[in-house]
């Protein structure tokens, strides 16, 4: 097991971070306290995949390259879309699923 102790560089884009601003802003309205669990929480797993990105589910859609992107749940509602080049994770956003989110597929 060579890669046990592999350790990745996570890379988090300006739009993941002003995505999760936003998201994180319009929770704030209801609770804040769910706002700053949701920040809390996004910044735990995108911590967790310093080790074994892989681990999570490719994101299908017909539009997207087969293999491009993962995803990974957070709170009951949010998707880190991210993707391993090398030794390198990109988290590139962060969606809510209860919305329309194929504007990112173009």
């Amino acid at each position: 097991m060579e890669n046990a102790n592999k350790k990745y560089t996570v890379i988090i884009s300006d739009e993941a971070t002003q995505m999760l601003v936003s998201h994180s802003r319009f929770l704030a309205q209801v609770s804040e306290k769910a706002a700053l669990k949701l920040i809390a929480e996004f910044n735990e797993k995108a911590k967790s995949l310093e080790e074994f990105p892989e681990r999570n589910s490719w994101l299908y859609d017909p539009f997207i390259p087969a293999g491009k992107y993962r995803k990974l749940l957070i709170g009951k509602w949010y998707l880190l879309i991210y993707q391993v080049k090398g030794n390198t994770v990109y988290v590139d956003y962060v969606v809510d699923c209860r919305q329309d989110y194929g504007w990112l597929l173009y």
